[in-house]
């Protein structure tokens, strides 16, 4: 069969490829915002990652050397070495016996980089083992309270950010950095409405673990149960945790003990 001829053929009309074109449109408007949305929120995950390495890599150069080591954020008006205010500075004590508490910036190549990805920046430092009652008081406080030997102790440095200071065997206080996109100045009790990721550090063992904020129900949860405020765990899924999905992890964490103890138990066999 012959084609037809080609002043036969039905050609699209200027309506069909407006509608077309606005149809494209109105789903890359759909589409882009939440793309864009999505690649933030890794940003903050991945940024957590990278600073929980980061921690690790300074303990083990605390312990290497013998030196206290310490790790903060730049203060008002100071830079960081890469010429910004976000990154994580890493000081050593160098001399503890003619200068103690004296820290110098370390310049090395592996204490300089961009731990800190896109807009992410770090809005706060809790030092100490977090609690469900020490959230929740946190939660109902409109204004941060200062306690005062923290005042003290770190007069010159941001309290809302106080550095984290490894012993020369490695380890540390427990400590919570709490990374967000936000707007840099953005008030602490207005974090809330922005996304988060807090990077907890156990101070005795180096383990770090990535904990969204838990909700509301979660905490009342885990105080009724009296359960840690710490699942030893990742967990950015902001899926709401069930009492079910708690006792899993918990299994989980007796299980894997249950094997290192195992373990460790054929290691000293004869």
């Amino acid at each position: 069969m012959a084609p037809a001829p080609l002043h036969n053929r039905r050609a699209f009309t200027l309506l069909e490829v407006s509608l077309v074109v606005g149809l494209l449109l109105l789903i890359t408007a759909m589409v882009v915002p939440n793309f864009i949305r999505q690649i933030k929120a890794d940003e903050i995950a991945r940024s957590a990652k990278q600073l929980r390495s980061f921690i690790t890599l300074v303990r083990a150069n605390a312990a290497f050397d013998g030196r206290r080591y310490r790790i903060r954020f730049p203060d008002e008006d100071e830079l960081d070495p890469l010429g910004g205010d976000r990154q994580p500075l890493i000081e050593r004590e160098d001399d503890p016996i003619e200068e103690p508490n004296e820290f110098n910036l370390i310049t090395l190549p592996w204490a300089v980089g961009k731990t800190l990805l896109g807009d992410v920046w770090c809005a706060e430092v809790r030092l100490g083992r977090p609690t469900i009652e020490e959230i929740k008081k946190r939660r109902k406080r409109v204004a941060e309270q200062i306690d005062r030997e923290l005042e003290k102790a770190f007069k010159d440095i941001d309290p809302q950010r106080p550095p984290l200071y490894v012993e020369p065997d490695g380890s540390s206080e427990w400590a919570v950095f709490i990374l967000t996109d936000a707007p840099r100045d953005i008030e602490l009790d207005e974090l809330e409405d922005y996304p988060r990721v807090e990077l907890i550090v156990d101070g005795a063992t180096g383990l770090a673990w990535l904990q969204r904020p838990f909700y509301e129900e979660e905490l009342d949860l885990f105080e009724e149960k009296g359960w840690p405020a710490v699942l030893r765990q990742d967990l950015v899924d902001p899926r709401v945790l069930t009492e079910d999905d708690v006792l899993e992890i918990r299994e989980m964490h007796v299980q894997g003990r249950e094997v290192e103890l195992k373990g460790r138990e054929l290691e000293v066999e004869p």
